[in-house]
């Protein structure tokens, strides 16, 4: 695994074993969201990703200035873009997930006790399930979109649905039944949008999902 890298492009010192992420943050290596339930590790003077801090060390490894951003996934011709995303009031707590398209289609639903975490699977999950041909699902959850972009279901399932760390993957019974699918229909691909920037369809599913959080608290 590669040295953890800063926002600047600086090696940063990784310490520390895995946690799971109590509240909002930035990732101090992609320079991400973190969101609350996310597996994060020490990285430099804050916090990153698990998979994106990578072993722990005790001091910095030399790594070039500048490292190139990571590309968005090749979609296929013709693809239909899916805004998802999932809410959820207190973590875990009354949650719900939501998606929709431009041409008007949308679904959402909650769940009374669950963490937003699994909102934000279980919202790409649906889209996929409920819309046939080239999809490229646009989600604010880069725990969703790193997982398919970068490919750690991979090391999942080579670990019997374990992380890096050894431990049981969260929300596996989502995971699951997403990966496998995506993986079947091979016309799937997932793009980060960055929540609460001014993208209309990003804040529309972000209200759907609020929504039904609330309506299931």
């Amino acid at each position: 695994m590669r040295p953890a890298l800063g926002r600047t492009g600086a090696p940063v010192r990784v310490t520390g074993v895995p946690m799971t992420a109590k509240y909002a943050t930035t990732c101090a290596v992609c320079a991400s969201g973190i969101r609350p339930g996310e597996e994060i590790r020490k990285s430099g003077g804050g916090w990153a990703h698990e998979p994106c801090a990578g072993p722990a060390t005790d001091a910095p490894v030399a790594r070039p200035a500048r490292s190139a951003p990571r590309p968005d996934m090749p979609a296929a011709d013709g693809a239909l873009e899916v805004w998802t995303d999932g809410a959820c009031s207190g973590n875990p707590g009354p949650g719900g997930w939501a998606w929709a398209t431009q041409d008007g289609r949308q679904d959402s639903g909650g769940e009374a006790h669950t963490t937003n975490q699994r909102m934000e699977i279980r919202a790409a999950l649906e889209a996929v399930r409920a819309l046939p041909g080239p999809l490229v699902v646009v989600s604010d959850s880069t725990y969703v979109v790193n997982c398919f972009r970068d490919g750690w279901w991979r090391g999942w399932i080579a670990r019997g649905w374990l992380t890096s760390a050894k431990k049981p993957v969260v929300s596996r019974d989502l995971w699951e039944p997403l990966v496998e699918l995506v993986n079947e229909r091979g016309d799937v691909s997932f793009r980060w949008v960055k929540g609460h920037s001014g993208d209309a369809m990003n804040d529309l599913v972000d209200a759907l999902a609020v929504e039904q959080s609330h309506a299931v608290a």
